[in-house]
């Protein structure tokens, strides 16, 4: 046997005994992830990542190992872990689908768990709808979007924000979600990092877990009005980190940052060179001061927005990137490899609905969710009155209450919430939507409140 064949069979034993250790690290995950579920503990736990990732560097610096690779490593490791544990773990749209199933039994559901509006799009949608045929809409086009379409949302994204925003800056996509995932996906590579603030929508962990991304999660509390301070941020990036993940108006809580606080996040982004992620979707929903991020003209900043809650066109799929060329460039590539472009009747709709005056549907929102928050204050709930969006994020006022639980029960008596679980290390919050008619959310805080009491 050859000098090489004996170093490449030692190689595959070296190989082969790596699987069978990464096959007993999952076994003995599952059983932590049992664990964990049953004391009702967070299946990410900083603290204990950042004294194993301190072990690793301390040995890569022992025996002459480069930190980068053995930090990648681990960061796989650990994702695999997340996935492991997750696997039970119960969001606002699995709520959804349950109430979903108990309506076509025909019990009635009042939808307080996913943040779908009530109320019907514009009626030039309807108007526009009948016109597509006629005008020719129904054939392949750039991935990008339809120029005319990209044209008319940079017009408007400059006009609203103040921006020098171009056609080429613009990528239309099948809702903000996917956006999201094309922005992850082409931007970051297995092994590197993203920082998310927590609560948060869960599609941000499920993209990068997707892409073989490490999430950094800064959790920020009721108690400090769910600001993360910049020293959070600061001690969460590492040479591995490339991406934070804004989301204001938030979801779940509602939260729009102090602009001094927003400021200094965006800041440290720009001076350690990472790309910013600002999904905007509830910018319409801002009650208070709001500052989009593409008022700070960062060219590695990407923002997304969506006609779905702003025009409540949920079930069009309609959204949008806006970011610099070459970013949108990326992007794009991916989405043509997908799904070849975004349906042009469907990008047709949204550019007659562009023009259509939705102020409305602000007040509308801004009305309902003050009802929840009135009705909340009179029951076991602590909570922060939300500056924005169409969420009430609040706290049970019990001892070793599990919002799982209460959420599940809650289904039974005919309303759907969703558990702070969803959201982040939050079991014992609950997401209240407030997306129905004021007499239905009445209703359902009712059901609520006597659930609590009971």
């Amino acid at each position: 046997m050859s000098d090489i064949d004996k170093l490449r069979d030692q190689m595959d034993k070296i190989t082969l005994e790596m699987i069978q250790l990464l096959k007993n690290r999952a076994e003995i995950s599952k059983q932590i992830g049992s664990l964990k579920n049953n004391l009702h503990l967070s299946i990410t736990n900083e603290e204990r990542e950042n004294q194993l990732r301190t072990k690793v560097i301390s040995l890569c610096k022992d025996i002459g190992l480069d930190e980068k690779i053995a930090t990648m490593f681990l960061n796989f490791l650990l994702n695999e872990s997340i996935k492991i544990q997750s696997v039970n773990k119960q969001t606002h749209l699995s709520v959804f689908l349950k109430a979903k199933s108990l309506e076509q039994q025909g019990k009635k559901i009042i939808h307080m768990e996913v943040g779908e509006p009530d109320f019907y799009p514009p009626k030039i949608v309807r108007e526009s709808l009948t016109e597509v045929y006629d005008k020719g809409f129904i054939k392949y086009g750039e991935s990008k979007g339809m120029p005319e379409f990209r044209s008319a949302l940079a017009k408007k994204t400059s006009d609203k924000y103040h921006t020098r925003t171009k056609t080429e800056n613009v990528m239309v996509s099948p809702g903000a979600r996917f956006s999201v995932f094309l922005t992850i996906s082409t931007l970051l590579h297995p092994g590197d990092e993203i920082i998310v603030i927590e609560p948060a929508w869960p599609a941000y962990m499920e993209n990068a877990l997707n892409a073989g991304i490490k999430v950094r999660t800064i959790q920020t509390t009721l108690e400090s009005k769910w600001e993360p301070s910049v020293n959070q941020v600061a001690s969460m990036i590492n040479p591995n980190t490339k991406m934070i993940v804004l989301n204001y108006p938030n979801n779940p809580t509602g939260k729009i940052l102090p602009k001094k606080l927003q400021d200094e996040i965006v800041q440290m982004a720009i001076k350690n060179n990472l790309y910013v992620l600002s999904d905007e979707i509830y910018s319409n929903y801002a009650y208070t001061d709001w500052k989009s991020i593409l008022s700070y003209e960062y060219d590695k900043s990407i923002i997304t927005q969506s006609f779905s809650k702003s025009h409540a066109m949920t079930g069009f799929r309609i959204g949008y990137a806006v970011s610099h060329p070459e970013i949108i460039d990326k992007m794009a590539k991916l989405q043509a490899l997908c799904m070849t472009n975004v349906a042009e009747p469907i990008q047709y709709v949204a550019l007659k609905a562009l023009g259509a005056d939705t102020s409305d549907n602000t007040k509308t929102m801004k009305n309902r969710l003050e009802l929840v928050v009135k009705m909340a204050k009179n029951m076991q709930l602590d909570f922060v009155a939300p500056d924005g969006a169409m969420y009430l994020f609040a706290k049970i006022r019990k001892e070793n209450f599990n919002a799982t639980d209460f959420t599940n029960k809650l289904l039974d008596q005919g309303v759907a919430i969703a558990p702070g679980e969803a959201f982040g290390n939050y079991q014992n919050f609950v997401r209240i939507s407030a997306c129905q008619p004021e007499k239905l959310l009445s209703e359902g805080m009712q059901v609520i409140d006597r659930a609590l009491s009971g």
